[in-house]
C-alpha cells in the first residue's frame, strides 16, 4: 500500500505541475500522514505549500474556519464538516485544490452510527467544484490511516486531475 501511496503522490505531482496548480490538505484523523505523502516527492513545493493537521475540533475552526455550530450540530466526522474544511483549507492557503479528511481510525472512538473506519472526505477547487465521499475502511487504525491517504489520492486523479 505505501509503494502505491507513493505512486499516486507522484502521479499528483506530475499532475499539478502541468497545470501550474497547487494542493493543500486539511486532515484529522490522518494526523499530517496525507501531507507527508505528498512531501514524498522530491520537487513538490512547486505544487504543495502547507497543509494543516487540524485534528481537534478547536483547531477544524481556527485553522480552516469550520463553524462551531457546524461541528455541534454534525459532529467532526460528517460530510457537512469536510465540505467546510476543504473549502477553508482552499482559502487558507490560497490553492487550486483541496483534500480535508475526517474519521474515526480506531482502536476506539467508533460509535453504532460512525463505526470505526468511518472516514468522510471533501474535494474542492477554486473553480467552485466540489465533491464529498464516506468510505468504511477496515483494519487496525494504520490500517484505516493508510487506505484514507491512497482514497484522497486516487479520487484527487480520478475527479479533478484527469487532464
Amino acid at each position: 500500500m505505501e509503494a502505491d501511496i507513493l505512486r499516486l503522490s507522484s502521479l499528483v505531482g506530475e499532475k499539478l505541475k502541468v497545470q501550474g496548480a497547487t494542493l493543500t490538505c486539511a486532515e484529522s484523523c490522518t494526523g499530517g500522514g496525507l501531507a507527508k505523502s505528498i512531501t514524498d516527492i522530491a520537487g513538490c513545493s512547486s505544487w504543495f505549500n502547507y497543509g494543516f493537521v487540524t485534528y481537534s475540533n478547536l483547531a477544524k475552526q481556527r485553522l480552516v474556519n469550520v463553524g462551531s455550530e457546524t461541528l455541534e450540530r454534525y459532529g467532526a466526522v460528517s460530510e457537512e464538516v469536510v465540505t467546510e474544511m476543504a473549502a477553508g483549507a482552499l482559502h487558507a492557503a490560497d490553492a487550486d485544490f483541496a483534500v480535508s479528511v475526517s474519521g474515526i481510525a480506531g482502536p476506539d472512538g467508533g460509535t453504532e452510527e460512525k463505526p470505526v473506519g468511518t472516514v468522510w472526505f471533501g474535494f474542492t477547487d477554486k473553480q467552485g467544484r466540489s465533491l464529498t465521499r464516506k468510505m468504511q475502511f477496515s483494519g487496525d487504525r494504520n490500517a484505516v490511516r493508510l487506505q484514507s491517504i491512497h482514497f484522497a489520492l486516487q479520487t484527487l486523479l480520478d475527479a479533478f486531475l484527469k487532464k
